[in-house]
């Protein structure tokens, strides 16, 4: 990732995707928002991307209502524009189209005072490639342990 103060990881689209590639792309907030995001008030489990009338958006990314927002606050799950060159925004959107993959929100991080967003092209995973992982990340495990006790002897 990008440089940067991170504010949140999207842990669960590493395990539930492959990602094949990764883009950085700045955010459309209002205020209270990113004072909210300062907070540490955000969460990217169940987001996900999509390209509408040559605009990419962010769905189902809540960003909790600032404290002392008052009427300035907005619908926590309110949809969020992306901004990315039309380019760009073109070429994800052909390979969602034809190849079936996904965009999914990786992580949000601050760049020189901007928020921007990290986006995964992703390919979903099966039960059996998330037990490979596993089963690849519990062996990695047990090499490590092993090494660090015959190590201490």
């Amino acid at each position: 990732m990008p440089g940067g103060k991170v504010i949140t990881v999207n842990r669960k689209a590493r395990h539930d995707y492959f990602v094949l590639e990764t883009f950085e792309a700045g955010i459309e907030l209002v205020g209270t928002e990113v004072k909210s995001l300062r907070q540490g008030g955000v969460n990217l489990k169940d987001s996900w991307c999509s390209v509408d009338d040559g605009e990419l958006f962010v769905k189902g990314m809540h960003i909790s209502p600032y404290d002392k927002g008052n009427i300035f606050n907005r619908d926590p799950f309110r949809v969020r524009r992306l901004l990315l060159h039309k380019k760009e925004i073109m070429r994800l959107f052909g390979k969602v189209k034809q190849e079936g993959l996904t965009l999914i929100p990786l992580s949000l991080y601050f760049k020189n005072n901007r928020v921007k967003m990290e986006l995964g092209l992703c390919k979903g995973k099966q039960l059996h490639d998330k037990r490979q992982d596993m089963a690849k990340r519990d062996a990695k495990r047990e090499i490590d342990r092993a090494l660090k006790n015959r190590n201490r002897s």
